[in-house]
């Protein structure tokens, strides 16, 4: 059995005082969407004060749905972030037209992504991704608090790109998740599991959380 550490990602963060909630914890990365439809979604002006209270060794994500290539663009040049996510429609050229490491998510459930063999060939074209992050499919983009089936997680070979388990993870359900998988996940992504609401992450259930993966 693996006795790699599990790596956390805390999305849709809007407050300052809640990135760093984040980083005492002992949060790996912070993310921050650029997504109008969400209402966790931040301005530029935003995310630069965010940005400036993350320290060394701890990512800064700027998640993106079908967004404008002068948007994101502008993102980066603004916010400067480690990482890009892509969480919509985008292909595999749109995500590398930026010479960015990225995360490409994925919707499992949804339309052509319901069977272990439709999740691993669409998997497959975003192989040069420095993570896979694995979502539940819903009406929205991500943050709906709805789990995945892992059994469609299934046919993912072993070695290959960092997976990311996202989706209906809070402190009381993180364990029972990560144990269902077929594979231990490199990293979780969490976000509506640590809110009193939309944006607003609550210090203890961040702590809760970071404690409980610490003991998966």
């Amino acid at each position: 059995m693996s006795t790699q550490r599990i790596r956390v990602k805390i999305c849709g963060l809007t407050r300052e005082e809640d990135v760093r909630v984040a980083v005492v914890a002992g949060a790996d990365a912070i993310g921050m969407v650029f997504y109008e439809g969400s209402k966790r979604c931040v301005s530029l002006e935003q995310a630069r004060r965010l940005r400036d209270c993350v320290p060394a060794f701890v990512d800064v994500v700027a998640l993106f749905v079908n967004a404008q290539a002068s948007f994101v663009r502008e993102v980066i040049d603004v916010v400067k972030p480690d990482l890009l996510q892509f969480h919509g429609d985008e292909s595999p050229e749109e995500c590398r037209a930026f010479s960015r490491r990225y995360l490409r998510a994925f919707r499992v459930g949804a339309p052509g992504l319901d069977t272990p063999d439709a999740v691993v060939k669409e998997t497959s074209r975003y192989a040069d991704a420095a993570g896979w992050l694995f979502d539940s499919y819903s009406a929205g983009y991500g943050g709906s608090g709805l789990a995945l089936d892992p059994a469609l997680l299934a046919g993912l070979p072993g070695q290959a790109v960092a997976k990311i388990l996202a989706g209906g993870l809070r402190p009381d359900t993180v364990q029972a998740h990560v144990s269902q998988l077929p594979f231990r996940p490199y990293a979780l992504d969490v976000s509506s599991g640590v809110e009193v609401s939309p944006g607003i992450k609550s210090p203890e259930r961040i702590q809760a959380f970071m404690q409980t993966v610490a003991r998966v």
